[in-house]
């Protein structure tokens, strides 16, 4: 948590870097707000402060309307000794509680329920349902403010199994009802959400990368946007993400199959973008332990859709330029991937790549064997995930080269397939957590991740 003084001046200057990393509460009015508010600065003395939404609303304040707290970029990911608490929230972000309960959540972290309750009581002041459920009433009334979805498909959407439950929760949560928010009636009928960031952030080289590795129908970049076809469990669709550099955020155009998944496509979405990354955390600790790496101020870490494909794009781009191993794919997702009414297509499914002979890709017999055994794997689900992976360590991101015991010595287009198979590895050994933190010291190769 920053001190008083810090979030005083951030708060003053309405300093977007601090947008997500602390809350503002007003005593006079009871409304807490993020910090680039464009209200009326309140007076110090009517100020609290606090470290994340859920504290904020626990100590009785209400968000605010206009800044809409709901919005903001979420607290930053690498969060050191709390690697346990960090996981668990990602987790509950994507569903956990709504899927399962909390001894079933327990046994994939690896830890009690009364450690994981103490977790979240120390740093929210309340349980882990209860948090699960806040989070759910935040997703919504993003949907409420961005969307002109019916309140029961918003229900739905945010993991709620009843509407009464929902309008229950969301009262008790917000201290509004839904119809709150949906003060007037809007015509646009797309599903479309803005998801925020903490500048600064360099889309340019982020929209590079995802130009060069580009598969015709499954993905299209243009100079602000970038989109895809995407599966979620029984979820299908596709979105486009376009850039808004002048309020720091990207607005998102959804169209799904269906909603229930919703808020873990958003979430995906989220992570293939790097938009929770603590950019300045991330370039202190590199210029601590790499003195000479020369930084790019904002640089984010593409991601994949799922560790199934990032794999997959892993052991078909082996020792072979980008070029070559983009046809391997493209000829992959031609033949395997489902096509839609668009004539956009999927990434093929597990099962699809395991029933196939293969034989359409020009590769050695025992590479093919390798891509039908992993998907073999994946399909039996031991090495699931829906979440998406980093594809280049952090340094190699800023030029510097890297190597891996993953995947053999890296050449200069193999940064990606390398960081790409440790990843799946590594969340493998992990059962879908969050991304590890690098040991310090030990930055200079894509699988120097601790596995603590």
């Amino acid at each position: 948590m920053l001190d008083p003084q810090q979030c005083r001046s951030a708060r003053l200057a309405r300093d977007a870097r601090f947008d997500g990393r602390f809350f503002i509460a007003v005593e006079t009015t009871g409304i807490f707000c993020r910090p680039i508010c464009p209200a009326t600065l309140p007076q110090e003395r009517h100020v609290r402060y606090f470290e994340s939404a859920v504290a904020a609303t626990r100590a009785g304040f209400r968000p605010c309307l206009r800044c809409r707290p709901d919005s903001a970029p979420d607290s930053p990911a690498w969060q050191g000794p709390q690697t346990t608490l960090a996981r668990a929230i990602r987790l509950i972000d994507a569903g956990a509680l709504q899927q399962g309960n909390i001894t079933a959540l327990c046994d994939r972290l690896g830890i009690g329920e009364r450690y994981l309750r103490q977790l979240f009581q120390r740093r929210f002041g309340v349980s882990p349902k209860a948090y699960a459920i806040y989070r759910q009433c935040l997703f919504a009334k993003k949907l409420l403010h961005e969307t002109t979805l019916p309140v029961i498909d918003v229900a739905h959407a945010s993991g709620f199994s009843s509407l009464r439950r929902f309008n229950d929760a969301f009262k008790r949560q917000m201290a509004l009802a839904p119809s709150d928010i949906r003060r007037r009636k809007r015509n646009n009928a797309a599903l479309t959400v803005k998801l925020a960031y903490r500048p600064p952030y360099q889309w340019e080289r982020l929209r590079h990368f995802y130009a060069l590795h580009v598969i015709d129908g499954l993905e299209w970049v243009d100079e602000h946007s970038l989109g895809r076809t995407l599966r979620q469990g029984e979820t299908t669709g596709y979105f486009e993400a376009r850039h808004d550099p002048e309020r720091h955020q990207f607005v998102v155009t959804l169209v799904l199959s269906e909603l229930g998944d919703l808020s873990a496509i958003v979430g995906q979405i989220r992570r293939m973008l790097d938009l929770d990354a603590d950019t300045a955390t991330i370039e202190a600790h590199l210029q601590r332990h790499l003195p000479d790496l020369p930084l790019t101020e904002g640089l984010r870490l593409p991601g994949s859709w799922s560790v199934f494909e990032a794999g997959i794009r892993a052991v078909l781009g082996q020792q072979i330029s980008i070029a070559a191993a983009n046809r391997l794919i493209q000829s992959l997702v031609d033949h395997l991937g489902e096509a839609d009414t668009g004539g956009r297509r999927r990434f093929p499914t597990a099962n699809a790549i395991a029933v196939s002979d293969l034989a359409f890709l020009k590769l050695p017999a025992s590479r093919r064997e390798t891509v039908r055994r992993l998907a073999n794997a994946h399909d039996r689900g031991t090495s699931a995930t829906t979440h998406g992976s980093g594809s280049r360590s952090r340094a190699s991101a800023h030029g510097r080269p890297t190597s891996s015991p993953c995947v053999g010595t890296a050449t200069p287009t193999s940064g990606w397939t390398a960081m790409s198979a440790c990843a799946v590895r590594w969340r493998v050994s992990r059962n879908h957590s969050t991304p590890p933190v690098p040991r310090p010291g030990a930055a200079t190769s894509p699988c120097n991740y601790g596995t603590r």
